[in-house]
């Protein structure tokens, strides 16, 4: 059976007293109709990811339209649903800036389309990934720029940093859009004059032009991990066992005989986590310690033996 997953946003006041009355709302429909995902709600708006079966996610969709106007719905095909539960969370800000007071408020500021996108690739640009380094990591725009950032409330102060030209025309994107609608007005903010980002971020992108201008896959926050070209299920990459970032290292685990794949920064620290899981790792550290102690007493008993005058 085939599911559908959809991810959407939408930048509109929400009163603080209407958040409570629209997350118990959102949460019977979602019962009501089997549904599974995760809605952040705020003040500023909503910003979501859900699934479940078609003819359960289309009534869902025109309450939506219904009760938020118009929307753009980023669809995509699963053979499983990519959430455990259904979860509503009412935060300050959908998406986290650090910035309570950047608020898009206009419907296009300086989108481009994925056709427009490609044509502004062939000129003279820089292009920033507003993305965290670890969704970078596993693919991105060819030539972009990677702030390494470990969350995205630090890409304001990592901007200042750089030394790139506030002159240059310059083109962000992340994975759905979310992330530019605050980062161009933080770029603005800042003095860049010239900042152009990708409407409906990669997964709208790959929509339209799978294996030209983007390189390897798009992490995504669920169990699927990430989205190949085509926004299929990633068969290459899975979550680490032991930090939760992508991996692809398939190992051999040394206290068991199961294989896993583990991220490449877990296999340079420690031969702890050339191990299926955490409860591998530990043993097998448990089992380093036991032996490191047993070796210190073998040679303190020998050297005892040694110098024993009896």
């Amino acid at each position: 059976m085939k599911y559908l997953v959809t991810n959407f946003y939408k930048f509109t006041p929400i009163s603080k007293e209407a958040l409570a009355d629209l997350k118990q709302a959102l949460k019977g429909i979602a019962k009501l109709r089997k549904v599974k995902g995760l809605f952040l709600i705020g003040t500023e708006g909503v910003n979501a990811t859900i699934s479940g079966s078609r003819e359960n996610i289309d009534p869902l969709k025109s309450w939506l339209l219904e009760r938020l106007g118009d929307l753009e719905f980023k669809d995509n095909m699963c053979t499983y649903v990519p959430f455990k539960s259904f979860q509503v969370k009412i935060k300050p800000e959908i998406v986290t800036i650090g910035n309570i007071k950047i608020i898009p408020d206009k419907p296009n500021n300086n989108h481009l389309s994925p056709e427009e996108w490609n044509k502004a690739l062939a000129e003279d640009v820089v292009v920033i990934d507003t993305r965290n380094w670890y969704e970078v990591e596993i693919g991105k725009f060819k030539n972009a720029i990677s702030f390494r950032i470990e969350e995205f409330q630090e890409f304001p102060e990592k901007l200042k940093q750089s030394n790139i030209s506030k002159n240059k025309k310059i083109l962000i994107y992340c994975t759905g859009g979310i992330r530019c609608e605050k980062a161009i007005y933080e770029m603005q903010n800042q003095g860049f004059k010239n900042v152009h980002q990708l409407q409906g971020g990669i997964i709208r992108y790959l929509e339209k032009f799978p294996n030209e201008n983007y390189e390897g896959e798009c992490f995504v926050f669920d169990r699927r991990c990430a989205v190949d070209q085509n926004l299929q299920p990633t068969k290459l990459h899975t979550f680490c066992p032991h930090c939760g970032q992508p991996a692809k290292d398939e190992i051999q685990c040394t206290r068991c005989p199961n294989k896993a794949k583990v991220c490449s920064t877990c296999l340079g620290k420690n031969k702890k986590y050339h191990t299926c899981s955490k409860n591998c790792a530990h043993h097998v550290f448990k089992g380093s310690r036991l032996n490191k102690k047993n070796q210190g007493l073998t040679r303190q008993r020998l050297h005892e033996l040694m110098t024993d005058k009896g």
